[in-house]
């Protein structure tokens, strides 16, 4: 788990954020619903673009796939912008391939312009 500032929106506290990977039987918009069904579940309001919010879900990924439809594009059109996506995938998925840029994840890294705080978080919850 990672502990980030924010980036762009609103004045507000930092987030938490983490990613994880796994096999799914479901369609990759089956898997965006059943994570929009979470956030909702959960109690999130799309209220204010980029604002607070409890949860934010999102599918960055699906295997090789590169996909651009109503409501999903694969791999995620910001992921290799964000810091705060780099590098907790970095920590569990370092030498995973973005499918349409062809580099790795450490690649994407360092590469990022984005120079927000993110730091990592122990078991305790505090900085590791």
């Amino acid at each position: 788990m990672f502990e980030t500032e924010p980036v762009g929106g609103p004045p507000q506290g930092w987030f938490l954020n983490a990613v994880f990977g796994g096999e799914t039987s479901l369609s990759p918009s089956e898997l965006l619903g059943a994570c929009l069904e979470i956030e909702e579940a959960m109690g999130r309001r799309r209220s204010v673009a980029n604002g607070p919010r409890i949860i934010d879900l999102d599918v960055l990924l699906y295997g090789e796939l590169v996909l651009d439809e109503v409501g999903l594009t694969l791999p995620h059109p910001r992921l290799h912008l964000r810091r705060f996506v780099l590098a907790p995938l970095a920590d569990v998925a370092p030498d995973l391939v973005h499918p349409k840029l062809h580099l790795s994840v450490v690649e994407l890294l360092a590469r990022c312009a984005d120079s927000s705080v993110v730091r990592a978080v122990n078991a305790g919850g505090g900085p590791a």
